[in-house]
């Protein structure tokens, strides 16, 4: 299954008294390079988001985004009087050296650090619900770039067919070119010599056929096209094997053009380097 390496994915999910959000974005890179932001609350969870993330995108960049928020109606504060009473006392000391003192509330008395003390969480629950919701949104995400994996798949698919037809085009055309080839020789060599050696005429054609000849280049066309075909089929990621049989069907399209001796094989060659070029640039988003 082709899977494209562009998605976006989120979902959400309530655990005790918060609400844990988590975002995905992928982008197309050569390797695996996974980005994990995360609170200070969550980050004893970050060991497992990662593993995770790896056992199930193979490659691209991608981004995993975790944060919280407490749920209205349903936090509580639990404030250190201790820390309270010291502050309070600090306060007076200060105050009292102070000419115009300026008044505060008890919100102020709440924003200090330390007066709030968070509730105790249940770090192996809150975990098993931090990996429920990553495995979660990862489906999501799969299904995205599986989408968008079988659109390009369709597209490789139309291209290679339309690769096949020029290679057939440049099958057909051969057996011409090198007519065309042997009657302009030989023809230029009865302009030019009044009693010409035949013998050493046919082996000239001969040498000059093989030189032109581009059977070779043409069936490995044909074969790399249709192991394209097998890699599109195939459950596991192709992307950096397609991106070689890319490489590869292009070097055999310039082979085709260096050796062209007629307009119409040179039209098929350059025809197959604009195909060869659209599926690459589709195939750097396959995963």
């Amino acid at each position: 299954m082709i899977r494209s390496m562009t998605a976006f994915a989120d979902g959400e999910m309530s655990a005790d008294n918060l609400a844990i959000l988590c975002e995905l974005r992928s982008v197309n890179h050569r390797y695996s390079d996974v980005s994990v932001k995360l609170p200070e609350r969550l980050r004893f969870a970050e060991a497992d988001v990662r593993r995770l993330i790896s056992e199930k995108l193979k490659r691209g960049k991608i981004e995993c985004c975790l944060s919280y928020k407490k749920q209205a109606g349903e936090a509580s504060f639990n404030v250190n009087r201790e820390i309270v009473q010291r502050l309070l006392a600090a306060t007076a000391a200060i105050e009292a050296e102070m000419h115009n003192p300026q008044p505060f509330s008890a919100l102020d008395v709440l924003a200090f650090p330390g007066v709030q003390q968070e509730q105790e969480t249940d770090k192996e629950a809150l975990r098993d619900k931090i990996v429920q919701l990553l495995d979660d949104t990862l489906d999501k995400m799969l299904e995205t770039r599986a989408r968008e994996g079988a659109q390009l798949a369709q597209l490789l698919e139309d291209r290679c067919q339309k690769v096949m037809l020029l290679v057939e085009a440049a099958h057909k055309r051969m057996p011409e070119v090198l007519n065309n080839l042997r009657n302009k020789l030989t023809a230029r060599v009865l302009e030019m010599v009044a009693e010409p050696n035949f013998d050493r005429l046919e082996q000239e054609l001969v040498l000059l056929a093989q030189k032109f000849d581009v059977a070779e280049e043409l069936d490995r066309l044909e074969t790399h096209v249709l192991e394209v075909l097998r890699a599109l089929k195939q459950p596991e990621p192709t992307g950096r094997r397609l991106d070689f049989l890319m490489q590869e069907m292009n070097r055999e399209a310039n082979t085709l053009g260096s050796k062209s001796a007629d307009r119409e094989m040179t039209q098929i060659s350059i025809d197959l380097k604009v195909l060869i070029e659209q599926m690459r640039e589709q195939i750097q988003n396959i995963e």
